[in-house]
């Protein structure tokens, strides 16, 4: 028989999902897996009662439900400071991991440079892989896992096409600094590259920290693909929303796990909704 691809030969299982497995049967303490320990709100598993009864059971909206981006584009337009356009800005996709998957097709071609913070949530190498760029991995530094500024900045003049944040991170926890969110900006600006952030965990910040959207930085929302999810916030990891992401007429893709969606830039949007 013919062989099978290359490009998935060095994959595996997901790390994350093996130790689980591991953990569960010699009774551990999993600290390998994101989801939360805490039960989804009552709103939300009553309403999920109520539409089982209802007619939304067949396909949805390519880039999802009408009135579910309307309703992320109001949420997200009050904590990120400024107006999202539920037609053009916002697509809906089946998990975070497709959103970002989405998001690295749409940035990168075969060859270019990706930077990657490291540690770093095991997806994003097995994206940048299957989009055939490279990465180029900056270290975030134990034991409060901050980036030395000269070395990133070595990262980008290799000219990356785009630089993938996780922030709050996963899987250190580092919750970026304004000032170091500014630093990533200036360099992103200087040498024109693009930013996908990872930010499921938007909403799980203790005091003193606080979350900072990259997007909302100046000038850095034209160059922001900004991935999210419901599935953390809500501890609903179990559920996938079957509402794929949207291609624009530029080809721009935005997206986000369970229910998770993703803002596009305005400058790459859709010219109409249709």
């Amino acid at each position: 028989m013919q062989s099978l691809s290359e490009r998935t030969a060095g994959f595996t299982d997901s790390v994350i999902r093996r130790m689980t497995r591991i953990s569960n049967q010699y009774g551990a303490v999993n600290l390998s897996q994101g989801f939360p320990d805490f039960e989804p709100p009552r709103a939300i598993l009553d309403r999920l009662a109520e539409v089982s009864q209802e007619d939304f059971h067949q396909y949805s909206i390519t880039w999802g439900a009408q009135n579910l981006r309307e309703a992320l584009a109001a949420k997200q337009s009050r904590y990120m400071g400024f107006p999202i356009d539920p037609n053009g800005e916002i697509t809906v996709t089946c998990g975070s991991t497709e959103a970002m998957m989405a998001a690295m097709m749409t940035v990168a071609n075969p060859g270019d440079r990706v930077v990657v913070f490291s540690p770093f949530y095991e997806n994003y190498g097995a994206d940048t892989i299957l989009c055939g760029a490279e990465p180029i991995y900056v270290p975030l530094t134990p034991p409060d896992f901050r980036f030395d500024p000269e070395v990133l900045e070595d990262a980008f003049r290799q000219k990356p096409k785009a630089l993938i944040l996780c922030n709050p991170s996963n899987p250190c926890g580092r919750v970026f600094t304004r000032e170091e969110l500014a630093v990533i900006a200036a360099l992103a600006e200087k040498y024109d590259a693009y930013v996908i952030t990872d930010e499921v965990y938007e909403h799980i910040v203790y005091a003193p920290h606080r979350h900072t959207y990259f997007a909302a930085l100046p000038g850095m929302r034209q160059r922001t693909i900004s991935c999210s999810s419901l599935s953390k916030t809500y501890s609903i990891t179990g559920w996938g929303t079957p509402s794929p992401r949207r291609r624009s007429r530029t080809g721009s893709k935005r997206s986000t796990t369970s229910s998770p969606w993703a803002r596009r830039p305005p400058s790459r949007r859709r010219s109409s909704p249709d």
